[in-house]
């Protein structure tokens, strides 16, 4: 028998605000009930699989149930790695509190833009905030915000507090926050790192772990096309145009590579733009809504959109470059086949990355086919696997190839 949002025990403003969703998603079925009593959580579900909304009703009805203090004391505070993932999570928000009661002060506080009206908007306190971790620091520094109130902390995505710079601000996070809290955990994957932070931080966690849809009933067609290095950009021309691919987010390894595809196509009459984290956030946001409205092609994007990125039916996700870990992998194609529609996701291999892409095969069992694009067959020799490092031999880089890498070349 199929779960509906009324047998999760929310109230009649939160059964509204979802009244447009026919019925809750494997995660919110079972992580409502326990986030609403107020137990630590530790989620591992798919990108696309409702994991914002499993946390943000309850959240809000156990703000509901409290107090109106002024000023507002922080009851929520949800840390995201991203300025794309806090604008959507404070999105998600808005959407579920239309029809509360009482208003709701949500605020946003994220690096890349001005500080001063994020102080503005916290006088007064608030009642969520959605931080990435950097910018909550200033603002605590500032004097602008307190979080000795703070009753329940999200850290969402993870998997990504733990990258070099996350995890010394998060440390210090933890050292403002009350002892007695309830900590919820959610992310798509969880390395070890994760686990350890876990075992630290969480007290007597349910674990709710729901099986990827990719792996039971794919909705993403996965394809992987041997190219050598110099034809993948011809290659993707070629594809845009003859499979009439009317909107494509191709991920690279750097933003000068971002850049330069992206000029690339458009010198060649297809409407590209990269995105990447040079860009300020205004120009982030244009471009991002552009895509969105279709009135952008083709996005070429660093990592930086792999995560937290919700586009509406995405026919296509290509891997100009492959990502660096099979987790990454994960996030990069789960932008496409999302909230039930197919997608495809192709990966060119070159021959210095094919015993990484193969890797990544094992890592996630699977096996994807390789395929040969007639035109661009590749002649480059598949580079050699060094037994004694498990390493991928090949030619020394150049003091070029690294500053471009760096996005400096």
């Amino acid at each position: 028998m199929a779960m509906s949002f009324s047998s999760l025990g929310l109230s009649a403003p939160l059964l509204r605000a979802v009244e447009p969703y026919a019925a809750p998603t494997p995660v919110q079925t079972a992580a409502i009930p326990v986030v609403r009593q107020g137990g630590d959580v530790l989620v591992t579900a798919e990108t696309g699989s409702g994991k914002t909304t499993a946390y943000v009703l309850p959240l809000l009805e156990r703000w509901l149930s409290g107090s109106r203090d002024r000023p507002r004391p922080v009851s929520a505070l949800i840390l995201v790695p991203t300025r794309e993932l806090a604008a959507q999570v404070r999105e998600v928000v808005q959407q579920c509190s239309v029809h509360l009661p009482d208003r709701i002060k949500v605020v946003s506080a994220v690096g890349g833009v001005s500080i001063n009206p994020q102080m503005m908007a916290l006088r007064g306190g608030a009642d969520i905030i959605v931080a990435t971790p950097g910018r909550l620091l200033d603002l605590v520094n500032q004097n602008a915000v307190r979080l000795s109130s703070v009753k329940s902390l999200v850290l969402d995505e993870a998997d990504r507090m733990l990258d070099p710079g996350f995890a010394d601000e998060l440390a210090k996070i933890l050292t403002l926050l009350p002892k007695q809290r309830q900590n919820l955990l959610f992310s798509a994957t969880f390395p070890a790192a994760v686990e350890a932070l876990a075992a630290k931080i969480l007290h007597q966690p349910m674990r709710i772990e729901v099986e990827p849809v990719l792996r039971e009933t794919p909705a993403i067609a996965q394809r992987a096309i041997r190219v050598d290095k110099a034809k993948r950009t011809p290659l993707l021309r070629h594809l845009i145009k003859t499979e009439g691919w009317q909107r494509v987010l191709v991920f690279v390894a750097t933003q000068y590579t971002a850049d330069h595809v992206a000029d690339k196509l458009r010198r060649n009459g297809i409407c590209a733009l990269a995105f990447h984290g040079d860009l300020s956030q205004g120009a982030r946001n244009l471009v991002l809504l552009d895509f969105k409205n279709s009135l952008i092609q083709v996005l070429v994007a660093t990592d930086l959109a792999a995560r937290g990125l919700d586009i509406v039916k995405l026919p296509v996700v290509v891997n100009y470059d492959l990502p660096r870990s099979a987790d990454d992998y994960t996030h990069r194609i789960g932008r496409t086949g999302r909230a039930g529609k197919a997608g495809i996701a192709v990966s060119f291999i070159t021959a210095e990355a094919s015993a990484h892409f193969a890797l990544i095969e094992r890592r996630l069992s699977l096996k994807v086919p390789r395929e040969e694009i007639a035109g661009f067959e590749p002649v480059d020799v598949t580079v050699a696997v060094s037994p004694a490092t498990g390493g991928i031999k090949g030619r020394r880089k150049s003091k070029k190839d690294k500053l471009r890498e760096q996005g400096l070349g």
